[in-house]
């Protein structure tokens, strides 16, 4: 074999071994080499609001300068604020203190939410992803795992929001009524 096939060879030989390795790299391999392409954020694309011309062009207007920020344009963000709710955006009619009917609706929905039920529902819906099984985890684990979570009784734990309703208690207040999974003997969890 002359020398350039021998090397032709040889780096052929290594980039088929390290074929692997880069597909080993995981599901985000083509977004990291740039084969494909994100859409953008919604909310996060400029628009320029449109020059008008004031119907009275007095000395009170300041001189224009050029590359100076825009004092009625908003960022991304607040842009994409001002579209959910135009009026907490531009200060327009925004007040610190709920309405008498924001409070009863509050009130009637169970009280104000705590300030970590985002990141509450966050970690719950974490622990329920189960990721897809390959063949090979199927072959391996081949009995059904448990499902996760801790399962509610439900009659005892409308006993206890009754109980609590009727003494006037928060519905928090109480243990939760839960449902104990039986224990696997030995050759259970075998077969």
């Amino acid at each position: 074999m002359t020398q350039p096939n021998r090397i032709a060879a040889r780096a052929a030989t290594l980039s088929l071994l390290l074929l692997p390795l880069l597909a080993g790299c995981g599901q985000d391999t083509a977004r990291n080499l740039g084969f494909t392409r994100d859409a953008p954020d919604e909310f996060s694309v400029v628009t320029r609001a449109p020059l008008s011309l004031p119907p009275q062009l007095g000395a009170d207007l300041p001189v224009p300068r050029p590359g100076a920020a825009r004092p009625q344009e908003l960022t991304g963000g607040a842009a994409g604020a001002a579209i959910l709710s135009p009026a907490s955006a531009y200060g327009v009619g925004a007040s610190s203190a709920p309405s008498t009917g924001e409070s009863a609706l509050i009130a009637r929905a169970g009280g104000p939410v705590p300030d970590a039920i985002r990141r509450q529902v966050d970690t719950e819906s974490l622990r329920l992803e189960q990721p897809d099984q390959t063949l090979v985890d199927k072959l391996m684990f081949w009995r059904e795992a448990p499902p996760p979570g801790t399962v509610v009784d439900p009659q005892r734990e409308a006993q206890r929001l009754r109980e609590n309703a009727a003494l006037g208690r928060d519905s928090e207040q109480g243990e939760t009524a839960i449902i104990q999974r039986r224990r696997q003997g030995l050759f259970e969890s075998l077969f």
